[in-house]
């Protein structure tokens, strides 16, 4: 569905934010793109929607150059960005002048996104806080029901009941024809909800496997006396870590120890996964 090849890419001539970037993304799986604030998570995403354009490689949605950004490929893609920039309108006016684009648009997912997030359709956007204006666009982007959804940073602005209520109503809208990658640093926000981890670190992706994958071949767990570790951190009931998988048992996977064990242990994890 997504496909990228040697993808490089920079604001400056000198200064390059993606390098030979390679990826494929398959339908009926969530994603999520973790890497540290200013690691081109953004820039990896808008270069996927066509908002930006490769300096070299290639990069492909539904077999087409998205930055030719052509009305059929718009209307099977939805971006939520970061920062929001809604219109001076009311929640249902703002809904009813994006849904006629989207031809998937479904009246069901907007119906249930507005009832779980409490949302009043008469509202102006403008006097609404953060987390209500977040709440909008989420409902938006989930109601469109594109093949292709890309979400940056979206719980950023919520408060903790609203976190679970996306996370529930993105789990139970994905369709097995759907992509989506959802870029985030916020990882315990994602831990239920995704089937694949991508890591981008020093301009490049560094790490590219499902749980699956990653619950063979990894172990997260407490880290005993001297035991020697991928990646380990005080916790408050003992040392938690990433160890190799030895025994064949599968351990919850934690994004957040997978994620620094993925930028502190490239090589190691590199050959564990290609063993």
């Amino acid at each position: 569905m997504i496909q990228l090849t040697d993808v490089s890419f920079g604001y400056r001539k000198q200064k390059q934010v993606l390098h030979c970037v390679s990826l494929d993304v398959k339908p009926g799986i969530i994603y999520g793109l973790l890497g540290k604030n200013g690691e081109g998570k953004t820039t990896l995403l808008n270069i996927m929607c066509g908002l930006l354009f490769p300096d070299s490689g290639t990069c492909r949605v539904f077999d087409e150059a998205p930055e030719k950004r052509k009305v059929p490929f718009l209307q099977k893609i939805f971006i939520l960005p970061e920062e929001l920039n809604l219109p001076d309108v009311t929640v249902s006016d703002y809904i009813k002048m994006y849904a006629p684009f989207y031809p998937s648009f479904s009246n069901e997912r907007l119906e249930a996104c507005v009832e779980s997030f409490g949302l009043e359709m008469n509202d102006a956007i403008r006097r609404l806080s953060l987390g209500q204006k977040k709440k909008v666009a989420i409902t938006l982007a989930l109601a469109a029901n594109t093949p292709v959804l890309f979400m940056d940073e979206p719980t950023n602005g919520l408060d903790i009941p609203s976190k679970s209520i996306f996370r529930k109503l993105l789990g139970s809208f994905v369709r097995e024809e759907q992509s989506i990658i959802i870029s985030t640093h916020q990882v315990r926000d994602l831990e239920s909800l995704i089937d694949a981890v991508i890591v981008l670190d020093n301009k490049e992706i560094v790490f590219n496997k499902s749980l699956d994958e990653i619950s063979d071949k990894l172990d997260f767990r407490t880290i005993e006396a001297n035991e020697q570790a991928l990646y380990s951190e005080l916790s408050p009931i003992g040392k938690m870590g990433v160890v190799r998988n030895d025994t064949g048992e599968k351990s919850q996977v934690s994004l957040e120890l997978l994620f620094n064990a993925a930028i502190s242990s490239k090589e190691t994890i590199k050959q564990i996964f290609n063993a």
